[in-house]
């Protein structure tokens, strides 16, 4: 048999191909445009055999009578025995205007060319959309009854199929699938879409909660879900049986699902948690549409819904499908099937097939550079403190990811060594002298970075000044409060104020601050380190909002304790666990990477929740860790360098609150 099939290189097509190429002796003429030809070598592959049974033909779905050739025309004429017409736009998200077109002139197109080459029988691939958004169940003898249709995608493929009943002369078929998913043995599927769109949020979900967790959920109408091997397997069969002409078969599940039911099967395939408890939802159709529309108008309501549907990669319109209204008898496809073997699976034995191919497959974030290189290669990062700790192992990263990386500092003998040892490793940083504590200085600094560099792409505000010693040993040294406040605080924001505008301008931008783990666990001995730090992460919380919508990024690194020269002063730190440079560096990398609003350590979150809930506890555990270190030698100006000896219960205390300051 011969056959002509457009729509080849879809989902569906290139299955159905295959299929009817195993048929002995078949030859398979299949519509291609030109710029396609590229591909068939790897479509000739996959079906396993020569040009000279799998024929591309040149044309256009846009063209009249799709743009194949008179001379191609006539040499095909006669001798097509089955027409198949796949080739449309199944996808919620298409253009509108896109879906008309190709759905709609390219029926009549097809039409007109399966009629020019006087093709035996056209088989039209259509969907259940075409019986709109019908209450109640929908015969495949229906047609003229479907309901609701102003949706474009419903509307366009009710109207193709409409074309091919009533303007087609010769024999023809029609097939509607249900909501086409991945292949039931392997999971193999194209494109995200139906239910797919809800991947996303069961996999958010699953990282949130353990999967013994109960959660609250819809309960929806039900939602014909079908393989795609079932749906080739099906249209094969039938479209090769005799006496069934102008018969449309529904290619559906007899027993479909609910969508809450959907949903909990592809929840237990991805080992996340199920819900419990589903609110039914048409419950919300009680709601006066102008109540909805209405609170819909709100802006704030808008942006959110708006935000949370970009998130999870949700169709605008995906929600009015929740109560999705039909059901779809398909008694003469069953009839047609009948002594074949062929039928629909039940998706709980295939639903972890398909959420296992999405997830190594189709999983959005797997098409994401989430390499330090791929988010700052090209890019502008100037690192605050940067001669030494902290500061240079994190610039040693961003000038081997290929930023062009900016570092500053007070002294410049340290800053020239960090430049050699950069250079050393075959890289480059630029170097700037500036004391972050000087407004002045830091507004030159501003300027000269938009001058050489016209601003930068990430700031990392690192550059600090840490005090250990307790209020009491303080009342006459207000100044260690003044000078961190200075440096710590409003260093970082003069800085970050002044570079912000040429952000705005660029629309684009990723602030970095360096916090303390101190802010979070109320440290003792460290109330003014920990109360310019918490002054700046204050701020940064203020900043995120007024900036979320403009593309620039806060945020917020909970650093636990990190041995740089910071801390060298304080001799008990020699004999507590600490972060080295690196692992502190590795933290600000995840932070350009992830663009998270803020990063801290289990321990750190620990303790911001003990304060919250059990602030008394929280308290004793403090003062317990401040009664039993003493202050630092250079807080007592006891000249003593020599780390003293550590008790039991000392050591004890610092291995369970470890990076916790002291």
């Amino acid at each position: 048999m011969q056959y002509f099939v457009t729509g080849a290189t879809g989902f569906i097509g290139k299955r159905l191909v295959k299929k009817l190429l195993a048929r002995k002796g078949s030859v398979v003429y299949f519509l291609m445009r030109e710029e396609s030809m590229g591909k068939l070598p790897d479509l000739l592959e996959y079906w396993g055999v020569s040009k000279s049974r799998a024929i591309p033909v040149c044309g256009d779905l846009r063209s009249p009578t799709l743009g194949v050739s008179q001379e191609e025309i006539r040499s095909l004429s006669g001798h097509i025995d089955h027409f198949f017409h796949l080739a449309a736009i199944y996808d919620l998200k298409a253009d509108a205007d896109e879906q008309m077109a190709i759905n709609i002139d390219g029926t009549r197109n097809t039409i007109a060319l399966a009629a020019a080459i006087n093709a035996g029988c056209l088989h039209h691939v259509s969907s259940i959309a075409a019986a709109g958004l019908f209450e109640g169940i929908f015969r495949e003898d229906m047609f003229e009854e479907a309901e609701n249709l102003d949706h474009p995608y419903f509307a366009s493929k009710h109207e193709s199929e409409k074309i091919v009943r009533s303007e087609y002369k010769g024999a023809f078929r029609i097939y509607r699938p249900g909501m086409v998913v991945g292949d039931s043995h392997t999971g193999e599927m194209d494109k995200v879409d139906g239910p797919y769109y809800f991947f996303k949020l069961i996999q958010r979900i699953r990282q949130i909660l353990p999967p013994w967790m109960p959660t609250i959920g819809l309960e929806g109408g039900r939602i014909n879900i079908v393989p795609v091997d079932y749906v080739v397997d099906a249209m094969d069969c039938i479209a090769h049986q005799p006496d069934l002409d102008r018969n449309c078969f529904h290619l559906t599940d007899p027993e479909p699902m609910r969508v809450g039911d959907v949903l909990n099967t592809f929840a237990r395939a991805a080992h996340a948690p199920t819900m419990s408890l589903r609110i039914n939802a048409a419950l919300l159709g009680f709601i006066p549409r102008s109540v909805k529309s209405g609170l819909m108008a709100l802006t704030p309501v808008r942006r959110l819904r708006n935000a949370i549907m970009k998130d999870f990669g949700l169709p605008d319109d995906v929600l009015q499908f929740i109560n999705y209204p039909t059901r779809f008898d398909n008694r003469d496809a069953v009839a047609a099937l009948k002594g074949s073997g062929i039928k629909c699976p039940r998706l709980e034995d295939y639903a972890c097939r398909i959420w296992d191919y999405w997830e190594r497959n189709l999983d959005p974030d797997l098409f994401i550079d989430r390499t330090l290189r791929g988010q700052v290669a090209g890019k502008v990062a100037l690192v605050t403190g940067g001669s030494s700790g902290i500061g240079l192992a994190a610039a040693r990263k961003l000038a081997e990811a290929g930023a062009i990386t900016i570092i500053c500092g007070r002294d410049e003998d340290k800053l020239a060594a960090a430049k050699k040892e950069i250079n050393d490793r075959g890289f480059d940083v630029v170097t700037y002298r500036i004391d972050v504590s000087d407004m002045t200085d830091c507004d030159r600094f501003v300027q000269r970075l938009i001058e050489d560099h016209g601003g930068v792409d990430i700031l990392v505000n690192n550059a600090g000044r840490s005090i250990r010693r307790g209020i009491e040993s303080s009342f006459d040294r207000f100044h260690d409060f003044e000078r961190t406040m200075q440096l710590n605080y409003f260093g970082a924001l003069r800085l970050t104020m002044g570079l912000l505008p040429k952000m705005i301008e660029k629309k684009r931008g990723h602030v970095i601050n360096i916090s303390s783990i101190g802010v979070l666990t109320n440290a003792p001995r460290f109330s003014a380190y920990v109360a310019s730090k918490a002054a700046l992460d204050a701020w940064t919380r203020c900043a995120a909002s007024e900036f979320a919508d403009l593309n620039i990024r806060f945020t917020t690194i909970n650093m636990p304790l990190v041995r740089t020269p910071m801390i060298a002063p304080t001799s008990i730190y020699q004999n507590v666990p600490t972060l080295c440079p690196e692992d502190a560096a590795d933290m600000i990398a995840q932070a350009i990477v992830d663009k998270p609003v803020r990063i801290a350590t289990r321990l750190g979150i620990l303790g911001e929740v003990m304060h919250a809930l059990l602030p008394r506890v929280a308290q004793v555990i403090m003062n317990t860790s401040f009664r039993m270190f003493p202050d630092s030698s250079a807080a007592i100006q006891d000249g003593n360098k020599k780390a003293p000896q550590m008790s039991a219960d000392q050591i004890a205390l610092q291995q369970l609150l470890r990076g916790v300051h002291f």
